[in-house]
């Protein structure tokens, strides 16, 4: 087994090798672009660790990892794109380098590149990994879906939002230690275990994100602090103040989410104290804990040795202390 920077440095060594050299310049340039932004490249080092948890080198994994990053920062692209998002990893989204409709082409190209990826497995192999892309790829689009909904209603629920975040996020992280154990020949037991592990870690990780989002430091968070205020996001921390204020608060930040001012910094910085004072910050916290525990449960049922297993809790608790 290597470290995570281990994998990380295995990891965009490929990319950079991988990278479309390609005419039109127009459509992979935009490609090159993004993938070069940097960014934690979490979902593939899963990808590349998982593969070596079940004994198997983590250069089979290569491809299965490169298609679950290009499919990552194709959502990015569309998701900046319907955000109208000014900055990606503290620099310009593609659309804002270049235009809409760039975006939405070099964004397209970059869903079927990474479907050709899988093109590289032996056919039953292939076939596991298609079908959960395929299946991880449609919920993607679901969560994004309910994303956009939930900004025009007034009566969302915790358990849509975590629902929407689920698989908006969380199986992606989920499908990416399960194509790492796919490669491998993991079993059956195994391959939904570890999914479980991830998509309970991807919550923890979303709603750390959401937290972020509103309480980061602007100078490591590489977006806009304040962008899911902004855009009238019912986050955890949105529903839960909700829920917790008294009703004069309550119709303050209905308002506040109700309302686009040209300078929206009052806007967040009376949100994020109402937040705090209404206990919503901490309960995020406590909520990421929860799930952080709750993806060390399913340890118990993958079979791997107990010091890979810990290389997965060291993994967890290291997101837990993210600042970006």
């Amino acid at each position: 087994m290597h470290s995570i920077p281990d994998y990380t440095a295995f990891f965009v060594d490929y990319l950079e090798k991988g990278l479309p050299q390609k005419e039109p310049k127009n459509l992979y340039e935009p490609i090159q672009y993004i993938l070069q932004l940097g960014g934690k490249r979490l979902r593939p080092v899963l990808t590349l660790m998982a593969c070596e948890l079940f004994d198997t080198p983590y250069q089979k994994a290569l491809d299965a990892a490169l298609a679950i990053e290009i499919f990552h920062n194709f959502s990015l692209v569309h998701d900046d794109i319907m955000d109208d998002a000014p900055l990606r990893r503290g620099q310009e989204t593609v659309h804002e380098k270049w235009d809409i409709n760039t975006g939405i082409l070099s964004g397209d190209a970059m869903l079927i590149l990474a479907y050709q990826l899988f093109e590289n497995y032996d056919g039953h192999t292939f076939k596991e990994l298609a079908q959960l892309f395929s299946k991880t790829a449609i919920e993607v689009c679901e969560g994004q879906q309910y994303d956009v909904d939930f900004e025009t209603r007034d009566d969302v629920t915790i358990s849509e939002y975590m629902t929407m975040i689920e698989y908006k996020t969380a199986v992606l992280v989920g499908a990416a230690l399960k194509m790492g154990a796919i490669v491998a020949g993991a079993s059956n037991q195994s391959l939904e275990a570890i999914y479980n592990y991830g998509r309970d870690l991807g919550l923890a990780f979303q709603l750390q994100d959401d937290y972020l989002d509103a309480f980061g430091d602007p100078e490591t968070f590489g977006k806009q602090v304040g962008g899911d205020i902004i855009e009238n996001k019912k986050t955890f921390l949105y529903l839960t103040a909700k829920i917790n204020s008294s009703p004069e608060d309550t119709q303050q930040l209905e308002h506040f989410f109700s309302i686009s001012p040209s300078d929206p910094r009052e806007k967040i910085e009376t949100i994020k104290q109402q937040f705090i004072d209404s206990g919503a910050a901490a309960a995020t916290k406590k909520e990421i804990e929860y799930y952080t525990k709750k993806a060390f449960t399913e340890l118990d049922n993958i079979s791997i040795s107990e010091d890979k297993k810990e290389m997965l809790r060291i993994f967890g608790q290291s997101l837990m202390k993210r600042t970006n």
